[in-house]
């Protein structure tokens, strides 16, 4: 990076009264967890387009995981699928993680593809699925335990797709007794992370469809129980960040699967369509970490931030990248809003001048401070270039075709 370049950006952000060394240790504490089914096959409805150079292998899915984690330096940790990611030796699974620099991190139990489950999982009728649900439920909590993972991310699929085809109250009630008895298997210090998502694969009503189920959810199991926010779960039009304000502020936000979509849950590259909304998302968040109540803060410090996309088309390792720089990218311009002269301008009620404080670091460019931050952190400047000059693509297309998929 040209120091030139820097300082000029350095003094420019000064002059807006911004604490640039503030702000760049923050972007270096920024982790982003990687999915393991993000370096696999995957595809949609109607087929899965296999890649050559993909992994076979829960091993192999940590080996290009660590490539991520080393290009980018803010990607220590893998979320692992079961069964997808089942292994017969977690400790095995974990040691070789190790290996590589890397952890294991969210463990995310499957509810939606065994034949069993065609009429839900914890919510199904038949008491015998339900109680092979909670099983599964069960082991996950277990794999977590093996590799030492501290968080389980769940995500229902259950619902209908006709009316009177479901009680939804009994389901409702089925669904508390499954996930209590998963919450009572948590150790002290781990906690489960509740998805939710408006429709699909029904399409009638889903039994967790929003993020005030999730809530009342999450409130009823425990203060070990918390909210995960997939950006693509939601109807056209939905203020996320509101959502986000409102979970911070209740002290139960407690992970993101960051993703883009432009008209359902199509778990594109996070801030390929909305970039503007991932920055406003990071806005509030920020905001929250300034509070004056000491949990509202701590709830604001200690998200987990997941990505959770399926790249069907594009190739794997470089679509994980661009979306950890795309994450990178708006985290660093929300970190440039200068939050003091947004309060003054709403304490006058100046509803331009409050706009424009926030969009203002929106519409820097920060390059510079972000290759200045990469530079510190002893990684490449341009992750992605570096990729694509490391020759590993070229290795790992001896794997062939046919690797591992959802």
């Amino acid at each position: 990076m040209n120091d030139r370049v820097y300082a000029i950006f350095e003094e420019q952000q000064k002059d807006r009264g911004i604490n640039l060394p503030d702000a760049k240790e923050k972007l270096k504490a920024l982790k982003i967890e990687t999915p393991s089914w993000g370096y696999g096959d995957s595809g949609t409805r109607f087929k899965v387009f296999q890649q050559e150079g993909v992994p076979r292998d829960p091993f192999e899915k940590m080996e290009d995981a660590s490539v991520v984690h080393k290009l980018t330096g803010v990607c220590p940790s893998v979320a692992i699928h079961i069964p997808w990611d089942r292994v017969d030796d977690y400790s095995k699974l974990k040691a070789h993680a190790e290996e590589l620099g890397i952890a294991i991190g969210a463990v995310n139990p499957n509810l939606f593809q065994d034949d069993d489950y065609k009429f839900g999982s914890v919510t199904n009728a038949d008491a015998d699925i339900r109680k092979q649900a909670t099983g599964h439920l069960l082991e996950c909590v277990d794999i977590a335990k093996q590799t030492g993972s501290k968080e389980l991310s769940l995500w229902l699929p259950d619902g209908s797709n006709y009316p009177g085809q479901a009680d939804i109250r009994q389901r409702k009630h089925w669904m508390y007794e499954c996930l209590a008895e998963m919450y009572s298997a948590l150790d002290d210090d781990m906690r489960l992370l509740i998805e939710y998502k408006f429709f699909e694969p029904a399409f009638y009503h889903t039994d967790l469809a929003d993020w005030g189920m999730a809530y009342h959810l999450a409130q009823k199991l425990g203060p070990q129980a918390e909210v995960l926010v997939d950006t693509g779960h939601h109807a056209q039009g939905v203020n996320i960040e509101h959502i986000v304000a409102y979970l911070l502020d209740e002290q139960r936000l407690g992970g993101f699967h960051f993703n883009s979509r432009k008209y359902a849950d199509d778990d594109l590259i996070v801030g390929a369509h909305n970039p503007y909304e991932l920055f406003l998302i990071f806005y509030q968040i920020l905001d929250a970490s300034r509070d004056s109540d000491p949990n509202v803060r701590r709830t604001a410090e200690h998200i987990s931030y997941m990505l959770d996309q399926c790249h069907n088309l594009e190739a794997k390792i470089p679509a994980v990248i661009r979306s950890v720089m795309n994450v990178q990218t708006y985290y660093a311009k929300a970190l440039l809003i200068n939050y003091e002269d947004v309060k003054k301008a709403q304490e006058r009620q100046d509803v331009l001048a409050c706009e424009a404080a926030v969009r203002e670091a929106f519409e820097i460019d920060v390059r510079p401070l972000l290759y200045a931050v990469r530079e510190e952190m002893n990684v490449p400047a341009e992750p992605l270039k570096a990729y694509q000059e490391s020759g590993y693509a070229e290795k790992i297309l001896s794997r062939g075709k046919g690797g591992a998929s959802w």
